[in-house]
């Protein structure tokens, strides 16, 4: 039961990866349609982004007094109405309204989703269950590519780019309907003063010991200083990897390459299904090797990759190794960050404020990943290395942080962790 509801809450990541990577096929019609400057592009792509930091920042609170299952009953209605809308814009504030929504949905998902799926998890599967959000995350971002891939082929003319936005609501109506069948957390029950033993019962599930929670317990910097920090540097390098820029981008990075509109949407489909393939290698390691190890190893391989893109596009030469260095990119970030961040922040905070922690940590990814997908294009514009050798920068500094400072969290319990990481 525990493991059919786990797949089910990932669903919310499904969603997540479809709302991320759709757009990567509609930027180039959308500046035609809109006449948008590289400003209002940005504006355009980052508008969910700022949505997904309210959606995180609102979550945190919510989920630990509502629970998580009750707000991701929400969360499929908000993709639903995110997808439509946007398919149906008539101009680019209605359009970034509607990406606004979605992106309410994504921040919210981030952050309940994985805390849901780890609170119903035994230590020795939690890694794997977590994991699954991010696999069912690469595996909208795969969708997307090929849904995108296969409207650019239909002949839908003026209307392609609306075609291809509003095939999001389909998933997004299924997991809306589907929600309700989830129970709530055993262990959010019990933290919250509330018999649990039926959940608990219904789920396989052995009740670890949690005090009831303090109605108005916060998050302090004196009791929660080291897993406060591990959350906000966890959150930042992942998107100072640049991946989401990357994903929302990777037509028009083909396209300054020299690729065609018809090729660029073929071969995302090929970054999609590395994305996918190293997620799943990486939930197949991350309870057998650990955290730590996966994040250093990624980081040393992602820097390496971002390094020969940024060389392709500053000495102009190479354009056939863009392709495979991208797949490296996406695959050493796949298994590695991709597989662990959701992971790794549920593990880090205490029941009582699990949710808030998590929320933290998202927050961050979405402050900046909002940042960095708005000053992409304006980067680029400027000279198409630039943003590469930034992200090959911040990873080259991720592999001392992590190095120096993450601990293991790999097999141990939530109660075990929360009191080796109090301040």
């Amino acid at each position: 039961m525990a493991a059919r509801c786990a797949v089910l809450a990932s669903m919310a990541g499904l969603l997540f990866g479809i709302d991320t990577a759709v757009i990567s096929g509609v930027t180039q019609a959308l500046q035609k349609v809109f006449a948008l400057s590289p400003q209002d592009l940005g504006l355009a792509v980052s508008a969910a982004l700022w949505g997904t930091l309210a959606g995180a920042a609102v979550a945190g609170r919510a989920g630990d007094v509502l629970g998580s299952r009750r707000l991701l009953l929400w969360v499929g209605w908000l993709y639903v109405v995110s997808a439509l809308g946007t398919a149906l814009a008539n101009g680019l504030v209605s359009f970034c309204l509607f990406r606004l929504l979605g992106g309410l949905a994504i921040g919210a998902s981030s952050v309940v989703a994985p805390v849901y799926i780890s609170e119903i998890s035994a230590p020795a599967e939690r890694g794997r269950r977590v994991g699954m959000f991010q696999c069912a995350i690469v595996s909208g971002i795969l969708l997307a590519y090929l849904s995108n891939a296969l409207v650019a082929r239909g002949g839908f003319g003026a209307m392609e780019w609306r075609v291809k936005l509003g095939l999001a609501c389909v998933p997004a109506l299924g997991f809306a309907l589907l929600a309700p069948w989830l129970p709530d957390s055993p262990r959010w029950l019990q933290a919250r003063g509330r018999d649990a033993r039926a959940a608990a019962d219904r789920l396989g599930l052995m009740l670890e010991t949690v005090a009831p929670t303090v109605k108005d317990e916060r998050l302090s910097w004196r009791l929660h200083r080291k897993p406060i920090l591990l959350a906000l540097a966890i959150g930042a390098f992942n998107q100072l990897s640049g991946i989401n820029a990357i994903l929302y981008y990777l037509n028009d990075i083909f396209a300054a390459a020299g690729f065609s509109g018809f090729s660029a949407d073929t071969q995302a489909v090929a970054v999609g299904l590395a994305n996918l393939l190293a997620t799943l290698a990486g939930m197949a390691m991350i309870d057998r090797l650990g955290r730590r190890p996966l994040l250093l190893a990624g980081a040393l391989g992602t820097f390496a990759a971002l390094v020969g893109v940024t060389m392709i596009f500053a000495l102009g030469q190479g354009r056939a190794w863009l392709l495979p260095l991208l797949v490296m990119f996406i695959g050493f970030f796949a298994v590695s960050q991709g597989a662990v961040i959701w992971v790794y922040l549920s593990e880090l905070f205490p029941t009582a404020v699990r949710a808030r922690g998590q929320a933290l940590g998202s927050s961050t990814h979405w402050v900046l990943n909002g940042a960095i997908s708005f000053a992409f294009p304006v980067l680029a514009a400027h000279g198409p290395a630039l943003p590469f050798a930034g992200f090959a920068l911040a990873m080259a500094v991720q592999v001392f942080v992590v190095w120096r400072w993450f601990p293991e969290t790999r097999g141990a319990s939530l109660d075990d962790l929360a009191r080796r990481l109090a301040g």
